[in-house]
Parts: C-alpha cells; sequence; structure tokens
C-alpha cells in the first residue's frame, strides 16, 4: 500500500510539465474573476511585483522573496510532517512484528495486517499520508505561480541575472541546482530515518532526476522557485530534523536502554543467588 503511494507521488510530479504546459496563457489583469484567475493567481502576481519594489522591480528577487514567504508560511505544516516521519520511523520495528505475524498473502491476512497497521497508527498518532502533505500543498502553490509569472507580461519578459523569467534557463544552471538541492534534502531526510529500505533509496535517486527533466521544461522563474524551496528545506531539516543528531539522540537511547537491560538481569542473578541461599 505505502509502495503504491510512493509510485502515485512519483508519478504526480513526473506529469507536472505536461499539466503546466496545458495551462491557460491569457493575460491576468485586475479585471480576470473567478477564484481561480482573480483570487489565486492575479493576487500571486501582485505580491511578486510588490516585493520586487524594493529591489529596483527585480522580479528574480521578488520570486526568491515570494518564495521563502511561501515556505515560512507552510513551516508549521512541514514540522508536522517531520514529526509525523519521526514517529512513523519508531514505529518500524512493530511494523516488521505484523509483517512476520500476518506473513500470508491471503485477502483475510492482509486486510488483519492493513487493521493492525492502522491501529497502531493511530494509537501513534501517526497518519500515513502525513509525508506527502506538504506536496500536496505546494502543488496548487506552484500552478499558480506558473500561472502568474506566464500570465503577467511584466514577469513574462523580466530579467534577473542570465534569465528571462518567461522562458527555459538556457545554461541549464537552475534545473542543476533544483536537482542538486533535492537530492540533499531527500538524503538529509533519509538519513535521519532509523532505517531505510530500497523504496526510500530509490525516491532519494529518482526524485531529482525528475525534478530536472520537469525543470527543463518550464519556465526558469518556476526553476528558481525550486531550488529556493529546496534549498530552504535543506537549511530547515538541518535545524528541525538533523540527523547526525537525531542518530545521537538513538544512540543514546540505545545505550541507556543496555544499562538499564544490564542491571535488571544483575538484579535477578543477585535475587536468584539469595534465594538459594
Amino acid at each position: 500500500m505505502k509502495k503504491n503511494k510512493k509510485y502515485r507521488l512519483l508519478a504526480l510530479i513526473g506529469s507536472l510539465g505536461i499539466l503546466l504546459s496545458a495551462c491557460s496563457t491569457a493575460p491576468i489583469n485586475s479585471h480576470s474573476s473567478g477564484i481561480w484567475d482573480g483570487l489565486i493567481v492575479y493576487n500571486f502576481s501582485r505580491a511578486i511585483i510588490w516585493l520586487s519594489r524594493a529591489f529596483n522591480n527585480n522580479y528574480g528577487i521578488g520570486i526568491i522573496l515570494f518564495t521563502i514567504v511561501v515556505r515560512i508560511i507552510i513551516l508549521p505544516l512541514m514540522i508536522y510532517q517531520t514529526r509525523s516521519m519521526k514517529k512513523t520511523g519508531e514505529l518500524q520495528p512493530q511494523l516488521k512484528a505484523l509483517q512476520q505475524k500476518y506473513s500470508s498473502r491471503d485477502t483475510e491476512t492482509m486486510m488483519k495486517l492493513q487493521t493492525e497497521q492502522r491501529q497502531l497508527y493511530k494509537e501513534a498518532g501517526v497518519h500515513p499520508i502525513a509525508s506527502m502533505l506538504p506536496l500536496i500543498v505546494q502543488l496548487p502553490i506552484i500552478f499558480a505561480l506558473y500561472q502568474a509569472i506566464l500570465r503577467t507580461p511584466v514577469l513574462k519578459t523580466g530579467e534577473f541575472l542570465w534569465l528571462q523569467l518567461g522562458n527555459r534557463d538556457p545554461y541549464l544552471v537552475l534545473p542543476i541546482l533544483a536537482a542538486l538541492f533535492t537530492f540533499f534534502s531527500s538524503w538529509l531526510s533519509m538519513k535521519s530515518q532509523p532505517e531505510t529500505n530500497g523504496m526510500v533509496m530509490m525516491m532519494t535517486i529518482f526524485m531529482p532526476i525528475v525534478i530536472f527533466f520537469t525543470a527543463l521544461s518550464v519556465p526558469s522563474a518556476l526553476s528558481l522557485y525550486w531550488v529556493v524551496t529546496n534549498a530552504f528545506q535543506v537549511v530547515q531539516t538541518l535545524f528541525i530534523q538533523n540527523p547526525w543528531k537525531m542518530q545521537r539522540e538513538r544512540d543514546e537511547k540505545a545505550r541507556a536502554q543496555r544499562e538499564h537491560d544490564r542491571a535488571v538481569a544483575k538484579a535477578v542473578r543477585r535475587a536468584k543467588r539469595s534465594h538459594k541461599k
């Protein structure tokens, strides 16, 4: 079940470039109406332009600042995701025990396994879908940003460094950076988990590849968003999900447990000797 979710997630991101290319390119302005055009896309455009004014209408900096604001707004959700992933990692021994208990592949046994897994997640206060929430939230933001860039003439023709924001990066610098930061972010998250499996490793490797090829087909403004948001994610992970700190905590907990077990065993031996006397 979890593997199917991961594959669907990968397919969702991989299809992003195709979905974006099918969006409307009609200009957006103050007369645009509807929830999507008039409320979301138009206000995204206004926010970027407003943020750019302090930097001599540098729309690239406006997009960077806009991205940072978005990341700060969704930070509580990211923290929730991090805590949920940590709890899920701690449940792995119990989940493996359930899988061994219900190792048969018949329908009845699989249903019992899923029922007990759901109960275990519920008792731990973990929802398996929590790891996908940040992506689900960010997808509409990516769509709206794409629309705001292409449907606002000053943004579409704006320049930043060597880039024309409405066109692809001619030197592929942003797609490469977006892929690299995606890899580092995924790798840090993987390192913070007590155990990893083949699926996690595959996602860590293939997600950057998907991001790279998707970034090749979208405006450089969107690639810039991906670079900044994944760089932010790397810094965020180092602060709230530092894998080396978490590993030290796990080692200390394991050492304390071993010392406790030795003390209990020693007390039991002592009690047995006293009883024999």
